[in-house]
């Protein structure tokens, strides 16, 4: 049974016995750029992209004889290895990896990457991982022609600026590195408005750094994932989500790692916060109408570096149309508006999708599950009562303070 021979490819040749072997293939899958590699060879040659196109005409040469691929840097580093490996099978499949272009860049930077998040920007757009980019401590990118380190470089510099993030945006520091391996490598650094002014080749890595954050101890913000206590959330005159209800909700929407999720009538966005610093890639979208309400958000946004929060200012459920079908739904206040809103997220929401809604007002309590049913979800309803009450010796057997009930519902496609 012929076979699929993958060689890493790291700087301007192929070692000997890698030619030799590609001399007695049928055919081998090469990109541009790898062309010059097989310079004076007489060989069956198939463009690496489109993929699919790729993998059918490579199907057909194995019926020839083997087939060779030749692939930048390590295949199984978010490479071709893993498509051959899926649709051939491990058997047929033999890989010889170089070294991968984080090593390489990082080897040049002097900088250990055992800590450094890795993220892959091919065919996707900027805005869509700002938020991911700017929640970790060291980011590198696997960028592309489009998704280019000064159009990143903007990007970042834009949403900073939107959330008037003065301190991250002057102190994310930049390192660059071009053509790696190649001779007319590259290495370059600066801040987010020195990269946004240069113009990169298409073959480069991006690391971008951003300061530690000075708070330790067992309060600081990065201690711990979950349990923000309300007088840690800028919100105004005691309109948050407290903090037992805020468990229940985050509870009950069974957030997932990835997707989209929607926070309708968001007030502070405390539930948002919580949800955003337990999924980091979860793409957060709060609506919110109320002008303080916005400015709340915001501030939280920055104070716990939360870009994986977008703000959306205006009313539920006019806004729905521009935004990303969800995969969670919570809804925390309705302007009166909940029999427009329920049904519209119910429509929009993806398969297995939850929502969730907090009423404190009987008659919410009692309309939500009836049109969560109509629309086809399947409903079920709790309500939590709450006493608060700090045992001290000096007043012990006195009463608590007991908050309002609350009512959860939870409708589930």
């Amino acid at each position: 049974m012929s076979e699929v021979f993958i060689f890493g490819v790291s700087g301007e040749e192929l070692a000997k016995e890698q030619l030799r072997k590609i001399a007695t293939c049928s055919a081998v899958v090469v990109s541009s750029r790898h062309q010059a590699l097989l310079k004076g060879m007489e060989i069956h040659r198939i463009p690496i992209t489109p993929v699919e196109e790729m993998v059918f005409e490579l199907a057909v040469a194995l019926n020839e004889g083997d087939v060779a691929v030749l692939a930048s840097g390590d295949p199984l580093f978010f490479g071709i290895g893993r498509t051959l490996l899926e649709r051939f099978g491990p058997e047929r499949v033999h890989i010889t990896p170089a070294l991968s272009a984080v090593q390489l860049a990082c080897a040049r930077f002097k900088l250990p990457w055992d800590d450094v998040s890795l993220i892959s920007l091919h065919g996707r757009s900027p805005g869509d991982i700002s938020g991911k980019i700017l929640g970790k401590d060291k980011v590198m990118l696997f960028t592309d022609h489009h998704n280019s380190p000064n159009r990143i470089a903007q990007e970042l510099l834009t949403v900073l600026e939107e959330h008037k993030d003065n301190a991250r945006k002057k102190g994310i520091r930049i390192r660059v590195a071009e053509n790696l391996g190649l001779k007319d490598e590259r290495l370059c650094s600066g801040t987010l408005a020195d990269i946004a002014r240069q113009k990169f080749s298409p073959l480069n890595m991006m690391l971008i750094e951003q300061p530690a954050a000075e708070e330790e101890g067992e309060d600081s913000k990065d201690a711990f994932l979950f349990g923000l206590q309300e007088d840690e959330i800028e919100h105004s005159r005691g309109l948050i989500t407290k903090d037992e209800i805020r468990a229940v909700v985050l509870h009950r929407l069974r957030l997932p790692k990835t997707g989209v999720f929607w926070d309708v009538g968001g007030g502070s966005g405390s539930v948002s916060v919580e949800a955003a610093r337990l999924c980091p890639d979860l793409a957060i979208y709060i609506i919110e109408q109320k002008e303080e309400g916005q400015e709340n958000i915001l501030a939280n946004i920055v104070r716990y570096n939360l870009y994986n929060i977008k703000l959306i200012c205006g009313q539920a459920p006019d806004v729905f149309p521009d935004l990303p079908d969800p995969d969670r739904v919570f809804i925390g206040g309705s302007k009166g508006l909940l029999a427009e809103i329920i049904p519209c997220c119910a429509q929009r929401l993806t398969s297995k999708g939850r929502m969730v809604a907090s009423a404190v007002l009987k008659d919410t309590a009692e309309q939500a599950p009836l049109l969560m049913t109509t629309n086809g979800l399947e409903v079920d309803s709790r309500t939590v009562a709450v006493t608060r009450e700090e045992i001290r010796y000096t007043n012990y057997g006195e009463p608590g303070i007991l908050l309002n009930p609350i009512t959860i519902i939870t409708g589930k496609k």
